[in-house]
């Protein structure tokens, strides 16, 4: 492993997180609260580490496929850590532990809270924690590409290590533009969500709260009852719609501005993602119509929580845990599958479930063919043993982590669903489960070493779990023997 070149690269990110941190100091500063100090303290210390670290730049400057694991695991854990510092020193989250719960939920767009009265909390203060979805959401070492000049070669480990979904792809010939193309369109829509929520009549600070969430499919809201608090048709709209679009891989975008319109609009992965969208808000809309006053609002309900819960957003206009059973059952079962490869969403993908039922199909045909050559078809092309292999892989490590955080997080003491579904929605970045972490509960009532737990499960499941692994991996330090496998610059 190239320490130095990871001590670099961390030491970048350390400018990055303190730049981040002036823009809740400067919220602080125009409401005049007293909790612009608390913010400034954690620049200076990032500043200093960031020099330390980040300003003279190493003799060898290669980056090997496990120095791009370690780099992504090690980022999102510091930038936690210290991101976690204004809530503690302010004393508005007074214990680290929840602090750090907090600041994990927000950067890898979850959700999750451990606070039980949001509207006490500061503006500077519900800005950097609703700030740290959007930040997260297209992620920071992207972020870190399409502002410092990185070769395609050290790029790539990076950001195949932080993109969510089976498979990295470039837009353009240059990795570093590729990493500008995606920002610019996540900006984009996330200032015509503001506009448009404005246009509504909410808040321009409430407008930026709820974009923010949308975007980066994250969740926090500035009030405890969330989106359903403002008793608004159109925010629900607007705010349904939105998550759903950035639930749609950004790749699909792009291809809709050089007008391929064949690809952007046909491609399998999204007309199953819309399907799955369609079936699901029909089938709530039938169960919780003797509920609601009117068709339009069960269309209205259903569609909001589905596309909330599939883009693993978690923001709430009802209290779904008095759902009946059957409307429960498909929320949970739309929290594993989740939206889109390439999107700021959460859960297995889209791209992998529909691999895993065409794996599944000719493994079928295979027993009944035994001589029949098949392969595995998706976006109308075959997909190589190495890619369906992951995928299983992928699938298998998911298994055996989400068990065994069922299981430790039991000890506890709580009911099984609430057990269940608080790993499934903080494994899945999600946000809301069912009993107390309901959309109307939160997460406070666990004991320190769960949270911790469900920390780790954030930021497993925000980084497709072999980062934190490879984090935790004593073969990951030892040194590498290799040479001529890592890029040079």
């Amino acid at each position: 492993m190239n320490y130095r070149m990871v001590s670099f690269v961390l030491g970048r990110i350390f400018f990055v997180e303190a730049a981040l941190l002036a823009v809740p100091l400067a919220c602080a500063l125009l409401y005049r609260e007293s909790t612009w100090p608390y913010f400034l303290l954690p620049i200076a210390v990032l500043v200093l580490l960031g020099g330390a670290l980040g300003l003279r730049r190493p003799k060898n400057t290669s980056i090997y496929a496990r120095d791009g694991l370690v780099v992504a695991a090690l980022a999102w854990v510091l930038l936690s850590a210290f991101g976690a510092l204004p809530f503690y020193l302010s004393g508005e989250i007074p214990s680290y532990t929840d602090a750090f719960f907090e600041m994990v939920s927000g950067f890898t767009t979850t959700g999750s809270t451990i606070l039980t009265d949001v509207e006490a909390m500061s503006h500077g203060m519900l800005f950097w924690r609703s700030f740290s979805h959007w930040v997260g959401g297209m992620g920071v070492l992207v972020f870190l590409m399409a502002v410092l000049p990185l070769t395609d070669g050290r790029a790539m480990h990076l950001m195949r290590a932080e993109v969510p979904g089976p498979t990295v792809g470039k837009l353009s010939s240059k990795l570093q533009d590729s990493a500008k193309i995606l920002y610019k369109i996540y900006l984009v829509m996330t200032v015509l969500e503001v506009v448009l929520l404005c246009l509504g009549g909410m808040p321009l600070f409430d407008s930026l709260i709820h974009s923010f969430g949308s975007a980066g499919t994250g969740g926090f809201s500035s009030k405890a009852l969330s989106v359903g608090a403002y008793n608004s048709p159109y925010a629900e709209w607007v705010i349904g719609i939105f998550m759903l679009l950035f639930g749609i891989n950004f790749n699909l975008y792009y291809f809709l501005l050089l007008r391929r319109f064949k690809e952007a609009f046909f491609s399998e992965e999204l007309l199953a993602y819309l399907g799955i969208v369609a079936l699901s808000t029909a089938a709530i809309t039938g169960n919780i119509l003797h509920l609601c006053d009117n068709f339009g609002q069960a269309v209205r309900l259903a569609f909001f929580q589905v596309s909330s819960i599939m883009t693993t957003t978690g923001y709430a206009t009802t209290d779904f845990n008095l759902w009946p059973s059957f409307s429960r059952t498909i929320l949970v079962m739309l929290m594993f599958i989740g939206a889109c490869a390439g999107s700021t969403a959460g859960g297995l993908k889209v791209s992998r479930v529909v691999v895993l039922f065409k794996s599944a199909a000719q493994e079928v045909r295979r027993m009944l063919h035994p001589h029949a050559v098949t392969t595995v078809r998706f976006e109308g092309k075959p997909l190589d043993v190495r890619t369906v292999n992951g995928i299983g892989a992928y699938l298998t490590v998911y298994i055996v982590i989400f068990a065994g955080s069922v299981l430790l997080l039991s000890f506890d003491g709580f009911d099984l669903i609430t057990t269940f579904t608080a790993v499934a929605t903080c494994f899945n970045n999600v946000g809301p489960g069912l009993e107390i972490v309901g959309p109307m509960g939160s997460f406070a009532d666990f004991s320190p070493w769960c949270k911790w737990l469900l920390s780790f499960d954030m930021l497993a499941g925000r980084l497709e779990l072999f980062p934190m692994l490879a984090l935790l991996s004593p073969r990951t330090w030892r040194p590498h023997r290799a040479p001529r496998t890592a890029v040079r610059l």
